[in-house]
């Protein structure tokens, strides 16, 4: 096909697709859905290998947010039966991210409910960054508390934090659709925060929500002008309780379609398989690997996640391997652009460092963050192909905030 070749040639140079090309993406059909993976596969494999990095959330501070994002379980006026307790102290938030990495992370996402971080608030995670540090320095600490005002970057990264995590989540033309209480621009203000400060910049989207081809493109066009060094890419999952709860409109072949025209505009960033893999893709879930080199490890922010055993059984039998502590995940060109995680320079990576970024509150429920409902495990009964797959939505009760060891 020779849409698929120019694709990736140009994933190969760099260099960005048109939308047309994006777009005609997404409109393949399924019998072409095994060419479009090993295309998009080709480019991931030139700039990461067969490496797949391990991310680990650890929820600071569950629901009770005054933000009303609505595919998200902990917002103002849910209904969803979620844990929500007060902030973990340091040690609590250690130990959580401990488990992570002895189950193989190399990178610890630190994320609270809310419309953004008090200056207390602040210092708070910046005690929990150090005593993370402290008990192993190697590990890579990402940041997810909303928006920042000026200055708080700044700290988080003087206490040790290496990343931060602001999703867009959607095109800017219909985020007014699925949030009111802050504007897309409030988001891009934030990357912008963190890449000023030295962070790298974590932000991605959400599928799933109603939007068309269009928003998924323009919202991965806008991420490329950012210039992440990683991109989560969430699937929805409609949490009981939430405005979005019937919208259920995403398959595997299409969750492999997003997946493949995110690589293809981002051909070395992180891409990270975030919220809503065990849901909608499923089975599948190896192939995305093709597309992806990061996914999350156990359990999401509100809701579990597949067994963190079955992750790793899932990587070595799809032929990849865990990403060591001591490995860079990003190309060379990007860290010596950056001087650290990536770059984020003119022609540099994912495109060029222009306006805009961010993540709002740190929400979960059709996921921000890469958080993420999982399956309920044994014994569900499988559905009937386009059904809805409500039996693989479970709420979170283990790990951080219980006093149940967690999945990892």
């Amino acid at each position: 096909m020779d849409l698929l070749n120019t694709l990736v040639n140009k994933g190969l140079r760099r260099e960005s697709p048109t939308r047309e090309e994006a777009l005609a993406v997404l409109a393949t059909s399924d019998d072409d859905l095994l060419d479009v993976v090993a295309a998009a596969g080709k480019v991931r494999r030139h700039w990461f290998g067969r490496r797949v990095k391990l991310n680990y959330l650890v929820n600071l501070k569950s629901g009770l947010c005054p933000e009303d994002c609505s595919y998200c379980s902990q917002r103002l006026g849910s209904k969803a039966e979620i844990l929500k307790y007060t902030w973990l102290k340091p040690d609590q938030a250690s130990q959580a991210a401990a488990a992570g990495v002895a189950g193989g992370a190399k990178r610890v996402c630190l994320v609270a409910s809310g419309r953004g971080p008090t200056d207390r608030d602040v210092d708070r995670v910046s005690d929990t960054i150090k005593a993370i540090k402290e008990q192993n320095e190697a590990v890579e600490v990402c940041a997810c508390l909303g928006l920042l005002s000026d200055g708080q970057a700044e700290r988080l990264r003087e206490a040790g934090a290496d990343a931060y995590n602001h999703n867009l989540n959607t095109s800017e033309a219909t985020y007014g659709d699925i949030t009111t209480t802050h504007t897309y621009a409030d988001r891009v203000d934030t990357v912008n925060k963190a890449h000023a400060a030295g962070l790298s910049a974590c932000s991605g989207l959400i599928a799933g929500m109603g939007e068309s081809d269009e928003d998924l493109v323009d919202v991965v066009f806008s991420l490329r002008e950012l210039d992440p060094d990683s991109v989560p890419v969430n699937f929805l999952i409609p949490m009981e309780g939430t405005p979005l709860a019937k919208e259920w409109h995403l398959t595997p072949q299409r969750c492999l379609r997003i997946l493949a025209m995110t690589r293809f505009v981002c051909p070395d960033v992180e891409v990270r398989i975030a919220g809503g893999r065990e849901v909608h893709l499923r089975t599948m879930q190896p192939l995305a690997l093709h597309l992806a080199n990061s996914i999350f490890l156990g359990d999401y922010l509100t809701s579990e996640g597949q067994a963190g055993r079955a992750d790793l059984e899932m990587i070595a039998d799809a032929g990849f391997e865990v990403e060591g502590a001591g490995e860079v995940t990003l190309p060379e060109h990007r860290v010596a652009d950056r001087g650290g995680c990536g770059s984020h320079g003119e022609g540099a990576g994912c495109g060029s460092h222009g306006e805009g970024g961010g993540c709002g509150s740190a929400h979960e429920g059709g996921s921000l963050c890469g958080s993420a409902p999982a399956e309920k495990g044994a014994g569900a009964v499988p559905a009937v192909a386009g059904e809805p797959r409500t039996d693989l939505v479970a709420v979170r009760r283990r790990g951080a905030g219980t006093g149940l060891a967690p999945n990892a």
